[in-house]
């Protein structure tokens, strides 16, 4: 899938409690990954309700670990020009998120600083993967966004083999398909199917604009009951002051 501009800057700007609601009333119930969190804390939010000034957004490139074995989980195999991980990285979209199956194992890296190097510089939005990051303080230095269950020094191949590329995936309990739009806040991380990207991110930008309405009006003192959720008179006052060419 190719994620149009407009797309990409709304879901830049929208919350992923916001995108989880947007789902919900679609249908999608478990679309945010568990385990899952921001190896660095993300920049500043964007109004009240919305999202943050930078949210990793992007199409997913998903890569697949399964238990390793000895025979085949070597130092050497990590030389190979087709060897899962490498060759993903190696052949990632510029745009694109990487996704990685870690099984929930937090207690080994799934990649390190020398890896999310490489992915920043072919032009890679982010990492994800419910396994942990080495080298992290010089990873997370780098600047790409990465999403992970937290620090771990020990290398893949201590207990993962990498076995496919562009696959459907599990990662924090979520299924993820090659070409789902990935989205990383602050919260963590949404998946969005692929068909939905479009109209949930037209939908989230107006909700996150009406509940920072929603939020100035409890904060100005009204009772919950009419504003949220919000009752006509309160979307009437809304309406009335959004911009005319809104």
């Amino acid at each position: 899938m190719n994620l149009n501009d407009k797309t990409r800057a709304m879901l830049g700007a929208v919350s992923t409690a916001t995108l989880t609601t947007q789902l919900l009333k679609r249908g999608y119930r478990n679309i945010f990954m568990q385990g899952v969190r921001p190896l660095l804390p993300p920049p500043p939010s964007l109004g009240t309700a919305g999202g943050t000034a930078g949210n990793m957004v992007g199409v997913a490139v998903t890569l697949r670990y399964i238990p390793a074995r000895e025979d085949l989980a070597t130092m050497e195999s990590l030389g190979s020009r087709e060897h899962p991980q490498r060759k993903t990285i190696e052949t990632i979209p510029a745009g694109a998120v990487l996704v990685m199956d870690c099984r929930g194992e937090a207690g080994v890296a799934a990649a390190g600083a020398i890896l999310v190097a490489r992915m920043q510089a072919r032009g890679a939005a982010g990492l994800v993967a419910d396994g942990g990051i080495r080298d992290a303080a010089t990873a997370a230095s780098l600047g790409l966004p990465i999403y992970c269950a937290g620090p771990a020094a020990p290398p893949n191949v201590a207990r993962h083999l990498a076995a496919d590329m562009n696959v459907p995936i599990g990662c924090g309990g979520v299924a993820v398909f090659p070409g789902d739009v990935v989205v990383g806040d602050g919260d963590g991380v949404v998946v969005i199917p692929a068909a939905l990207a479009d109209e949930v991110a037209a939908a989230a930008t107006e909700q996150d604009r009406l509940e920072d309405f929603l939020l100035a009006e409890i904060r100005g003192g009204r009772s919950l009951f009419g504003v949220y959720p919000p009752d006509d008179a309160t979307l009437q006052r809304y309406r009335s002051r959004r911009e005319p060419n809104d």
